[in-house]
């Protein structure tokens, strides 16, 4: 028998990788909806078990029926209040068309041209017709995505009841069984640790965002609010667009641009302190995720499965590093793409060694690992 050496099984690994990412993006039509699919029933889970934590009055198997029942309520209700609220500010841009002919005028005078454009010739140079077609397939894939990914997240919830028989008749063994267990959980936990980093992240964005729209005295500053904190959770990106959004509608509502750019400084900084210092902290230290490689794979995932691969760009990072950590010939991937260099957790002395010392009269009692799994009341059946 032949010993492969290091640097060819590191090599190896390396165009699997590759190989990998090209099967995904060729399958994407078929596997966006279905990790869409995973993404949301693994959310309304963590969502039953805490409504069966949090509400004892509620029976242990109407916990996941009402958890999913409230989550597609607010998915409607954020869908219909976007909507709704889009076609009004669009109706309004097209109504001040004088203003911002105005504002255009302004600005070309303060850069030094001497005849500036009008709405009217932009639009006519944009051309935004022939984009109508392009606009029509999207909302067409949409449609036909969003079906099957609550087609999916519907078999998904049946058959979640024979989970753990299959993986009992997958592992007979039993420590095989429980070190499978194992990194199941903790790649649960890893997404839901990201849902409510995001979350409460998105929340402290939002919040300070309309309070600052708020005392510009900015229309609509809760529908803002609420639309930023619906971006937050595309990483990078969507929080970018969002603070964008309202100075440019400031440029309509008010007869001066100082109004636009206060906010708009305003919402940077909100977006950098929060987005840019707080959140990689929280990400490094909660996910186990190098803070440059949730920006790498941002772009990765983008690339290889649009929007969809944006949004679930850190959870299937983090479910990455945790499965290459379980193989001897793909951990040093693990180790390099987490944020401590131990993907598989640190052990209870590695942890006290790497602790600061406690202070005097302190107790030294060993806190549970974030990473340990823990029994779920929905799923133990």
């Amino acid at each position: 028998m032949v010993m492969m050496s290091g640097v060819g099984r590191n090599a190896l690994v390396i165009i699997a990788v590759i190989v990998t990412a090209y099967a995904l993006n060729w399958m994407r039509g078929i596997l966006t909806p279905l990790a869409l699919a995973i993404f949301m029933v693994v959310m309304i889970d963590g969502f039953a078990r805490l409504l069966a934590l949090r509400a004892p009055f509620l029976p242990e198997w109407a916990a996941l029926p009402v958890a999913l029942l409230i989550s597609t309520i607010a998915f409607g209700v954020t869908v219909y209040t976007v909507a709704s609220n889009a076609a009004g500010f669009a109706g309004q841009l097209l109504s001040e068309t004088t203003r911002l002919n105005a504002l255009l005028a302004s600005l070309a005078n303060a850069f030094g041209v001497k005849v500036p454009p009008t709405m009217s010739q932009i639009i006519d140079q944009l051309n935004p017709t022939r984009y109508i077609g392009d606009l029509a397939r999207a909302l067409q894939t949409f449609a036909s995505g969003a079906v099957y990914v609550f087609v999916y997240m519907g078999f998904l919830i049946l058959s979640r009841q024979g989970f753990r028989k299959k993986v009992g008749s997958m592992f007979p063994d039993l420590d095989e069984r429980d070190q499978a267990e194992a990194v199941f959980f903790r790649i649960r936990d890893g997404i839901e640790r990201y849902l409510w980093i995001q979350t409460v992240t998105g929340l402290m964005i939002a919040v300070g965002s309309g309070l600052l729209m708020e005392a510009l005295g900015l229309a609509n500053p809760v529908f803002w609010a609420f639309l930023i904190f619906v971006l937050t959770f595309i990483p990078v990106i969507g929080g970018a667009v969002g603070t964008l959004l309202p100075p440019l509608f400031a440029l309509v509502q008010f007869s001066d641009i100082w109004h636009a750019v206060a906010l708009l400084c305003g919402l940077e900084i909100i977006m950098f302190a929060v987005g840019n210092v707080l959140t990689p902290r929280m990400q490094r230290d909660s996910l186990n995720i190098d803070p440059v490689v949730v920006l790498l794979s941002l772009a990765l995932w983008g690339a290889i499965w649009g929007i969809p691969g944006m949004f679930l760009s850190t959870p299937l990072t983090v479910a990455c590093i945790i499965i290459l950590a379980q193989f001897e010939g793909s951990r040093w991937i693990a180790i390099l793409l987490s944020g401590d260099g131990a993907p598989q957790g640190r052990s209870p002395s590695q942890r006290a060694a790497l602790a600061p010392p406690a202070p005097t009269g302190a107790s030294t009692e060993e806190r549970p690992s974030p990473l340990a799994p823990t029994p779920s009341p929905i799923t133990n059946v």
